[in-house]
């Protein structure tokens, strides 16, 4: 049943479960303090604190998210949440898959679970566009390890990426990487594998659609042309 108040795009899953668990919801006027039970959507009447349960306007924004805030509901360490930064929200609305702690740069944020989960489908390979900041020149070798895929520290194997080096000082090197999966801390640990690493690492673009002019810590509406654009491979 706690699945229903996320299809809804009314509460996350962990939210649910736990008014379900407090005897805060009705199904059909009977209180349901099981998370597990099976309802219809179409058919059975949920009522949550007096609310009836009904599907809500789909939100879909793109979020800048500045680096040392983390993408959780809460945390246990008090640390900053990207939740900070929307306390007038009215509507329910979770990121789209993850950026860590140190990571900045642009984050989806919805109410849609289909989208959601489409997005972060790993047979989806929508591509996603980071700019990173490496403490080491990387060599020609290094760089075609990156293009054709190589192996991380643990043994897993990543897919093809696209690499540009945008500019080089005398110590660091800037790049733009491309990867089509969502491995966890997937770049950093490419780097890593390579003996070097990020210095600073944020998302820029996820398929055509990029940050633009939007500030640090900012969000925005999208627009049909915005989802469009999602679904686009990145211009070479």
């Amino acid at each position: 049943m706690d699945r229903a108040f996320s299809k809804f795009g009314v509460l996350s899953r962990n939210d649910a479960i736990e008014k379900i668990r407090s005897g805060l919801v009705r199904v059909n006027g009977r209180i349901i303090r099981d998370p597990d039970t099976w309802i219809s959507l179409t058919q059975d009447r949920i009522v949550c604190e007096g609310q009836l349960l009904e599907r809500r306007k789909r939100i879909y924004l793109m979020f800048y998210k500045p680096r040392g805030v983390v993408t959780t509901h809460g945390d246990p360490d008090n640390r900053k949440t990207v939740y900070d930064f929307f306390p007038d929200a009215k509507e329910w609305v979770f990121p789209v898959g993850r950026l860590d702690k140190d990571t900045s740069g642009l984050l989806l944020m919805t109410n849609d679970t289909e989208f959601g989960e489409t997005l972060t489908n790993p047979r989806s390979k929508i591509p996603k566009t980071y700019q990173v900041k490496v403490n080491f020149h990387p060599s020609e070798e290094q760089l075609t390890l990156l293009k054709h895929g190589m192996t991380l520290k643990k043994g897993e194997k990543t897919l093809p990426a696209h690499v540009r080096v945008i500019r080089e000082t005398e110590k660091y090197a800037h790049l733009d990487i491309t990867i089509v999966e969502g491995k966890n801390r997937q770049v950093r640990r490419m780097i890593e594998s390579l003996g070097g690493r990020v210095l600073k690492l944020v998302r820029k673009r996820i398929g055509n659609l990029s940050l633009g002019n939007l500030q640090v810590g900012r969000c925005r509406f999208l627009d049909r042309n915005d989802l469009r654009l999602l679904r686009q491979q990145p211009d070479d």
